[in-house]
């Protein structure tokens, strides 16, 4: 077999901006941190990686990559030892209940039907080489909304990207299977649109990606994708205010059997059920579901298939980042801030939204406790970009500085973080 390139991972460094020598010291580091001792790449290591020489590092190696992209080797365009490219990776759901299969199936009669030209020679074929290419664009996407968040260039990208994946379905004829997976992408990409409108506070954009992804999801049959885009419904309406259906909204996600068959899906949706009692000042529903949450996170066997969406975040910093928000929202600051450096202690590189959000939080809680210089401290660590790019972060640091002029007013404090926020407004 010929050496095939990996322009996948070529496509992550030029997005990121990683030259080869830049992200061999990235990974280096990232060695070092997982072993005790320094990585040995150099740049012609990283560009035999792109030349397709190398197509399956190292597993320490592979781990200290995962964790500087935030993405499983797989979707950075490696292939695992004794597979060949064209293999694709076993997806969960390969057996669809009976309802769907006469769904899916007659779409896919209709969409050969319509792709099928007289005088030609036949539709082309579609199979899951498009759906892998499809996927590892749902790779980038989930990067970008971890290094960016919020942005409308990701959502309208997400949003072509769905178009893009349900364009196929009329491409040419495809099996069953091929259809399903489609028809999971296109939801995948619509609910990364949702979440990047949800990220940005652009509800009515956010509800319209919602329905859309609800729909395709269902004719998808994949509960992953169903868990996803119905617990960030709940995320939607707790930011809104709406605890009631934000509640309603999450149970969905928590009920779906996926749940019951991995404790690390079970542990997302009692962490966010959590965040949401938090929202409604139930300060018990707060304690019990965050309690649930450690313990099934605990219970998750680390090897089991998960989709690439779900590893790139969901671990033990990003269920004190829910606790924080939680306890923040009721009120009890000592513990908020508690979970606040608990989460910064354990991001992984890439989580460069999330650590922006974090912090603006913790700045929040010690402010509450009437510590104002270690808050404004904090509070000025938030890179200019998150504080003027990032609708969420901004908003919460305009109400930062709001609470600091009245719990300081006239103090050098209030004078250093108005000079230094007005630094922020110059960059943007």
């Amino acid at each position: 077999m010929g050496i095939t390139r990996n322009t996948v991972l070529e496509a992550w460094m030029n997005e990121h901006g990683y030259s080869s020598n830049s992200l061999a010291d990235a990974v280096n580091a990232a060695v070092e941190r997982l072993t005790g001792r320094t990585g040995g790449l150099d740049g012609s290591s990283i560009r035999s990686w792109k030349a397709g020489r190398v197509r399956w590092p190292k597993s320490a190696t592979r781990k200290a990559l995962e964790d500087v992209t935030g993405l499983p080797a797989t979707a950075l365009g490696f292939v695992p030892r004794g597979r060949t490219p064209s293999t694709p990776a076993p997806r969960q759901q390969e057996d669809l209940d009976m309802k769907r299969r006469t769904l899916v199936g007659g779409i896919a009669a209709a969409a050969a039907a319509a792709a099928a030209v007289p005088g030609t020679a036949g539709p082309r074929r579609i199979g899951m080489g498009d759906v892998d290419r499809l996927q590892h664009r749902f790779g980038e996407i989930i990067a970008s909304d971890h290094r960016h968040g919020g942005q409308l260039g990701i959502e309208q990208r997400a949003a072509a990207l769905a178009d893009e994946a349900l364009n196929l379905q009329n491409a040419g004829s495809a099996s069953q299977r091929v259809r399903g997976n489609l028809y999971a992408c296109a939801a995948s990409f619509r609910s990364s649109a949702m979440w990047a409108a949800i990220d940005g506070r652009r509800y009515d954009d956010a509800k319209m990606h919602m329905r859309e992804a609800q729909a395709l999801a269902e004719m998808s049959g994949d509960q992953a994708i169903k868990f996803r885009i119905w617990s960030h419904a709940g995320t939607m309406y707790r930011h809104m205010g709406r605890p009631a259906d934000a509640l309603a909204a999450n149970d969905v996600a928590r009920n779906l059997h996926l749940t019951r068959r991995d404790p690390l899906f079970a542990s997302l949706g009692l962490a966010r059920q959590a965040a949401i009692h938090g929202a409604a000042q139930d300060r018990t529903g707060t304690r019990r579901a965050f309690e649930q949450a450690q313990d099934a996170m605990l219970r998750a066997d680390p090897a089991d298939y998960r989709p690439v969406w779900m590893l790139a975040f969901y671990d033990q910093a990003e269920l004190d980042a829910l606790a924080l928000s939680a306890y923040l929202a009721l009120g009890d600051h000592p513990t908020a801030e508690f979970h606040a450096h608990r989460c910064l202690s354990a991001l992984r590189p890439h989580m460069i939204r999330s650590r922006a959000i974090t912090t603006t939080r913790l700045a929040h809680a010690q402010l509450a406790q009437g510590d104002a210089d270690t808050a404004t401290a904090t509070a000025m660590k938030v890179s200019a970009d998150a504080a003027t790019q990032h609708a969420r972060v901004a908003r919460m640091l305009q109400e930062f500085g709001a609470a600091l002029r009245a719990t300081a007013p006239g103090t050098t404090t209030v004078q250093t973080w108005t000079e230094h926020a007005a630094t922020w407004r110059m960059t943007a």
